[in-house]
């Protein structure tokens, strides 16, 4: 499978690029979780945003690069999203690792924070990342807060 990854802050997206990543996002989050959730909070307009497109140019991947201070004190990943049609084929690892990757570049080599659904913790550990011990409901959905603490 070909796939195109790309990295832009939410100011260097096309309408058309914004537009497919919420699209993604809604069909993965809203329709089929069954979830009821305000996605636009405002944080996108400060982020950046990983993209993976398939080899006909839709967008099937993405994740959203928070700088530190936007969600948490640290820089932080959230929004990751995989279409159903590609998923189970290693391509949120590659997601994962590009958007730690990107994180570190840009915000230096320090801890990120992220929100995961409890049943993926297991993934995210994968990826070096560790519950702090903190779990809730968020929309009905069982998470975990868990960082990434970088070795020096």
């Amino acid at each position: 499978m070909v796939l195109d990854w790309q990295i832009k802050h939410y100011n260097d997206l096309s309408l058309n690029e914004f537009h497919d990543i919420i699209a993604l996002r809604l069909k993965a989050f809203v329709v089929e979780q069954n979830c009821a959730y305000l996605d636009l909070d405002g944080k996108d307009k400060k982020s950046y945003h990983l993209i993976c497109r398939n080899g006909i140019g839709d967008i099937v991947a993405t994740a959203r690069i928070l700088p530190p201070g936007l969600s948490y004190e640290d820089s932080s990943i959230g929004r990751v999203v995989i279409d159903e049609s590609i998923r189970g084929n290693g391509i949120g690892h590659d997601l994962m690792t590009k958007s730690v990757e990107f994180s570190k570049v840009e915000f230096g080599n320090a801890p990120i924070q992220i929100s995961a659904q409890k049943h993926l913790e297991k993934y995210y550990e994968q990826h070096e990342f560790y519950s702090t011990g903190k779990e809730y409901l968020e929309d009905d959905i069982p998470h975990v807060e868990m960082r990434f603490t970088p070795k020096n």
